[in-house]
């Protein structure tokens, strides 16, 4: 099951909104209250938060749903997790208020769990540190919103990477492991010197325990040109390095203005060619680690500033339907160009676009991907 990237395509779902959660994806559990992420959801519930995590993470994600996804042919899962995961001890942050240490704990006990279930049903995992201390990006998904604070202290840096050896000695011998993210979306303004000596002493810290014909090392881009790491990390001295980026049409205002025709020509035009770039230029194999069907900037992000027209606003539900469904074809042809893919994400309670179970039972994603 273990084979390196470079002889196994990956198609897959992230697992979002389980073990970090994003407010937009699972407004329920924030319902009637002021946070806007994970820390502050923690910080606000204070010792209530608990009971009412420890529910969302037995029922947002079962064994039944990595049974779900086998069956559609889908061989790996992304699984972002925090920093937090292995509980205390953490860095602090004002974002803390008077707690030390405001995390739920037990959420290394449910990635075990998803671990079991995914070598049950012959899944390979991705795990993704999707948060650290500080944030690296300023987004909910990232821990703290509007707080892009990780780049700037010694011991965030450290802690990162001291999360990252532990992920790795932990399931360094567990068959369902592929590859470990060092860091999602660290954001465009940190520094680019920085992020890759992280990236270097990341490769260095799980390949103690993880040995490259077994488990791949993942980066992402940064949101910066895939040109910004040519000749970075290339083999044989670095081994099973793989390049991740993501892509979306509905941040920019350009695409948000855009009719679904212009999406369908972005897609199979500039992202078919960057795809063809970056295989015959970086050297490393690449992954879209996230794309979506999600054309609505509104169901996003909760604090999105407007308008929110969209291409799909103004057509019926067939018409909605064939666009829905060409657009997922276009993308889907465009990153099987790839070493692999993830759709983002598996589930939300809020949009179908972004919910691939859903997508699937509309048709608007094919029924099988193997």
């Amino acid at each position: 099951m273990n084979e390196p990237i470079s002889g196994r395509k990956w198609r897959g779902v992230n697992l979002g909104s389980w073990l970090l959660l994003e407010k937009w994806m699972v407004p329920s559990i924030f319902e009637g209250l002021e946070a806007t992420d994970e820390t502050t959801w923690c910080a606000e519930l204070g010792s209530a938060a608990a009971e009412r995590l420890q529910r969302h993470w037995n029922s947002f994600i079962t064994r039944e749903d990595f049974a779900w996804i086998a069956e559609r042919g889908l061989n790996a899962v992304r699984l972002p997790v925090g920093h937090w995961i292995f509980g205390p001890d953490y860095p602090y942050h004002p974002k803390y208020g008077a707690q030390r240490h405001p995390f739920v704990t037990g959420g290394i006990e449910v990635l075990d769990r998803a671990m079991g279930w995914a070598e049950e049903f012959g899944l390979g995992v991705l795990l993704d540190l999707h948060a650290a201390p500080g944030c690296q990006n300023g987004f909910d998904n990232g821990g703290i919103k509007d707080v892009c604070e990780w780049h700037t202290q010694a011991g965030y840096l450290e802690h990162t990477l001291a999360v990252l050896e532990r992920l790795a000695g932990r399931y360094r011998a567990h068959p369902a492991l592929y590859g470990i993210e060092v860091l999602n979306e660290p954001r465009w303004d940190v520094p680019t010197d920085y992020l890759k000596s992280f990236y270097l002493a990341a490769y260095e810290r799980i390949r103690r325990h993880c040995p490259p014909e077994r488990v791949a090392v993942v980066f992402h881009d940064g949101f910066r040109s895939y040109r910004e790491f040519l000749g970075f990390m290339p083999p044989p001295l670095w081994q099973n390095v793989v390049f991740d980026y993501h892509r979306y049409q509905c941040f920019d205002r350009r695409d948000i203005d855009s009719d679904i025709y212009q999406h369908l020509h972005k897609t199979i035009g500039e992202w078919r060619d960057e795809a063809d770039s970056i295989n015959a230029a970086l050297g490393l194999p690449a992954i879209c680690g996230e794309w979506s069907l999600g054309l609505d900037l509104k169901v996003v992000s909760l604090w999105a500033e407007g308008p929110y027209n969209h291409a799909l606003e103004h057509m019926d539900r067939f018409q909605q339907d064939v666009a829905n469904r060409a657009y997922a074809a276009a993308q889907l042809l465009s990153f099987e160009k790839l070493k692999g893919w993830f759709f983002w994400s598996y589930k939300t309670e809020t949009t179908p676009g972004w919910c691939f179970r859903e997508s699937v039972e509309r048709g608007w994603l094919p029924g099988r991907f193997d």
